[in-house]
């Protein structure tokens, strides 16, 4: 065993009851740093094995490291914890990554990237041989969900679900990821893009799975969906803040067409146009405080870099000036609420003319309550803040 010192390369392979094609993972690894002179480790990171896929690892010399946490970024953070070399390659042990591309991942580590991502699909120079990919994975899966994790977080990659990467062990420690699922691998991609850490990406070729004794542990509509999720829970942007201004903007035409009764198309606009403009903009207006909070909560507790904006935006609205909105909102809502009460008087409390009054109670009623949810963010907004004091 080459001493911890020199280490330059650690492959960790998490496991699961791979005996079927664990013996070929290892070899390969280790044989492509035997032939480029890499000096390096294997690791299995085993996740409760129970069909020999440990005792094969030991007689090949790989260092088993027992995870008994389940889930693949549990296994993989427990394997990488263990990791004595300057870089790691992660790859599955089932055999559809080859690890005699080992040295080309080293390569593009050398010359100072962070993070070196495969890519398999053919668009962007990887290659996917026959039966090694789903038809949804290749041709739906895998290119919207990539889209979107280009569009949302400008990573720089072209698959999205590539496993086989490598990065720098310095990288990984400031990543500090959590997922402790199939969304570790994500959690990495979206974290490095975001941090602005360097990023490269190579071609790589895709297997068939080699393992006969049980079928892939992926589920093609689960997973896809837990990605999905795990994009839009990590960007507020996107889950509440374009949400909440289409709905205010929507909003906001509702009141220019409701408030002076506009006639377009034959079509007159009055107090029930009023309302749904009114509940399009509380639901907008909330979207926004929903935004605003979870960017807050994901700055102070590290998940994503401190935002510039985000900093400018708390210096203008503090809390004072957060309840003193608040509390003017409040006030013309019910100023607005007190002049409807004060038409019901004119007329001993009997029937209004509800087309005419409602143009009165719904902006009234909107205003407080847009009001009152600004006096409750202010403070919110401000606990959350604290930490970052």
């Amino acid at each position: 065993m080459t001493e911890s010192a020199e280490l330059e390369l650690t492959v960790v392979m998490p496991c699961l009851n791979e005996a079927d094609t664990l013996e070929t993972c290892i070899t390969k690894a280790q044989r492509a740093m035997d032939e480029h002179g890499i000096a390096g480790e294997v690791i299995v990171a085993d996740n409760g094995s129970e069909d020999g896929s440990i005792e094969i690892a030991e007689r090949l010399g790989a260092r088993v490291v027992h995870v008994r946490a389940r889930g693949y970024g549990n296994a993989l953070m427990g394997g990488i914890s263990e990791a004595r070399g300057r870089f790691v390659i992660m790859g599955d042990a089932d055999d559809s990554y080859d690890f005699l591309e080992i040295p080309r991942f080293v390569e593009k580590l050398r010359e100072g990237y962070d993070l070196v991502q495969g890519c398999r699909l053919p668009w962007a120079g990887g290659t996917v041989l026959a039966g090694a990919m789903p038809f949804l994975h290749r041709w739906l899966g895998n290119p919207v969900l990539t889209l979107l994790v280009r569009r949302m977080f400008r990573a720089p990659i072209n698959d999205v679900y590539c496993g086989m990467r490598g990065f720098t062990k310095k990288f990984y420690d400031r990543m500090a990821l959590r997922c402790t699922g199939m969304e570790f691998a994500t959690e990495m991609i979206l974290k490095a893009s975001l941090y602005g850490e360097s990023i490269a990406e190579i071609p790589i070729t895709l297997h068939p799975d080699g393992r006969k004794a049980h079928a892939p542990h992926l589920r093609t509509f689960r997973d896809g969906w837990r990605t999905l999720r795990f994009f839009l829970l990590y960007s507020p942007r996107w889950l509440f803040l374009v949400p909440g201004c289409l709905l205010i903007a929507a909003g906001a035409l509702g009141y220019g067409l409701a408030l002076p009764q506009s006639v377009v198309g034959g079509v007159r606009f009055g107090a029930h146009t009023l309302l749904v403009a009114s509940l399009s903009v509380l639901l907008g207006y909330q979207s926004i405080l929903f935004a605003i909070l979870a960017k807050t909560f994901a700055v102070t507790e590290g998940l994503v870099p401190e935002d510039a904006r985000l900093k400018r935006f708390y210096e203008l609205l503090n809390l004072e000036r957060g309840l003193a909105l608040g509390g003017g909102a409040l006030v013309a809502g019910l100023a607005l609420l007190g002049t409807a009460t004060w038409s019901w008087s004119q007329v001993s409390f009997a029937d209004l003319d509800y087309a005419q009054t409602m143009r009165w109670v719904i902006p009234g009623v909107t205003l407080v309550a847009l009001g009152f949810q600004t006096v409750l963010w202010s403070f919110f907004a401000s606990i959350l803040g604290m930490a970052r004091r």
